[in-house]
């Protein structure tokens, strides 16, 4: 008897501790999202612990408990990812602009916060002057342990690493479309260790049950991957991805499993089949070689993947590329 309620102690226990788990990395989500929405603009302490609900005595331990991150480096880290995708892809912005953008004081403080970060200065960045790197030599080697390759963020054209086939490249370039989608509501579930393939896969695995309990049988499941980040920035572990379904609004969803939307509007969708390691190129080639000619630019939504097979099975991926965009203001 003693034994029995022991055991359905430790059970209570364990379910409880899994509860709290699970909202403190809620908690933890809503705080980056904040970070996220409000790069371009001062972020105080306070603020970021406010909107995760904490207390700002203790937020600054559980954040840097759960991501293993302070808060001002997750900050630094963030903005520095956004200014080298502004640099690289946006070229009528200047330097300047850019510093501004990310709310450094001057484009000096910038240009020596990106070198200390990166390893190169953001004018060397944009002449795509690979010889003045050292990777080692910036904090995103010294803590992270990734390596920054400038030259894998240019076109193919550039480089001449020749990744893609030029023919297979310009039809791929050549096939994309702009079309309206409608609103999809999603069950989704974070990938915990980022873009690291056994991470999510077990991640899909986990939400591709989910949904099987939930009613939805396997061949009627419409597969999202959404991908915050580019893992040409931001190391692989750190790199932030859903594995989204889409549901009826009626279905229940609760933790660890999350509801969200992905919003109606304007998307321009190029359809992708090859091996997964050439994602990020394709990305890249969509980026340099089809927005600056397509009257576009990427509106504020991270890209979505549609996957049309199951890669583990056929060592490939097919899929369409979902870019949420809006008209270029010139």
């Amino acid at each position: 008897m003693k034994n029995t309620r022991l055991n359905m102690q430790s059970k209570y226990l364990a379910n409880k501790k899994s509860n709290t788990s699970i909202e403190y990395e809620r908690r933890i989500h809503l705080a980056c999202e904040y970070i996220e929405k409000h790069l371009d603009k001062v972020i105080k302490l306070d603020d970021v612990a406010a909107a995760s609900h904490f207390s700002p005595f203790h937020f600054h331990r559980i954040f840097h408990a759960l991501t293993a991150e302070t808060v001002n480096e997750y900050v630094t880290r963030k903005r520095m990812e956004k200014a080298v995708i502004r640099l690289v892809y946006k070229l009528d912005l200047s330097i300047t602009a850019v510093a501004e953008m990310g709310g450094f004081s001057s484009t000096a403080n910038f240009s020596r916060a990106f070198k200390l970060y990166f390893g190169i200065t953001p004018s060397a960045l944009r002449k795509g002057d690979s010889s003045k790197i050292n990777s080692k030599d910036g904090k995103l080697y010294s803590k992270y342990g990734k390596v920054f390759r400038p030259e894998e963020m240019y076109s193919q054209f550039v480089t001449r690493s020749g990744v893609f086939t030029q023919n297979k490249l310009e039809e791929m370039l050549m096939k994309v479309k702009i079309e309206e989608q409608a609103e999809k509501q999603v069950a989704y579930l974070t990938s915990p260790n980022g873009y690291e393939l056994e991470s999510i896969s077990a991640t899909w695995d986990k939400i591709v049950d989910w949904a099987k309990n939930k009613g939805i049988e396997c061949q009627r499941q419409i597969r999202l991957g959404i991908c915050h980040d580019n893992p040409l920035v931001t190391p692989i572990e750190k790199c932030h991805y859903d594995a989204a379904i889409e549901i009826n609004p009626s279905i229940d969803v609760s933790g660890p499993y999350k509801q969200s939307v992905i919003p109606a509007g304007k998307y321009a969708i190029a359809f992708y089949k090859d091996i997964p390691d050439k994602i990020s190129n394709f990305m890249t080639e969509l980026c340099s070689q089809w927005f600056p000619d397509s009257g576009y630019e990427p509106d504020d939504f991270p890209p979505v993947f549609h996957y049309l097979n199951d890669s583990r099975k056929d060592g490939y991926v097919e899929m369409d590329v979902y870019i949420k965009v809006k008209a270029l203001n010139i």
